[in-house]
């Protein structure tokens, strides 16, 4: 068995390719891919892709509130007070998404909120 060889301008084009992601980076990729799924399940009647996308919406809500009430945030408590408000908002909304008493638009809005606040430059 012959096993290939990789070259390094390979190895470069590989590295170059898989750029550093930052969190923020990270989390606005999650939120863009929920929010993406919320969008395309916005029809009033529940489906399996709406319960799913909003399912996978109430998940990320709940991480990040359990970060943010991990004594190690860095956040300042204002900020961290306020994402936990939202946190709470979008999971309960989300419930009642899913048991077909409301629109997914709210969730949409807070999520697109989130991403702009993520690619805010910080403050010099």
């Amino acid at each position: 068995m012959t096993l290939n060889a990789v070259t390094p301008m390979q190895a470069h084009v590989g590295y170059a390719s898989n750029a550093v992601r930052t969190d923020k980076d990270n989390e606005y990729t999650i939120f863009a891919r929920i929010t993406h799924m919320l969008r395309r399940a916005r029809e009033d009647v529940p489906t399996p892709e709406r319960l799913m996308a909003v399912h996978k919406n109430n998940d990320l809500w709940t991480i990040l509130a359990a970060d943010l009430s991990h004594p190690g945030n860095s956040l300042p408590d204002r900020l961290k007070a306020d994402l936990l408000s939202l946190a709470i908002f979008s999971i309960r909304h989300g419930h009642a998404v899913m048991s077909g008493s409301a629109t997914v638009d709210p969730l949409i809005d807070i999520n697109m909120a989130m991403m702009r606040g993520l690619r805010q430059e910080a403050p010099a």
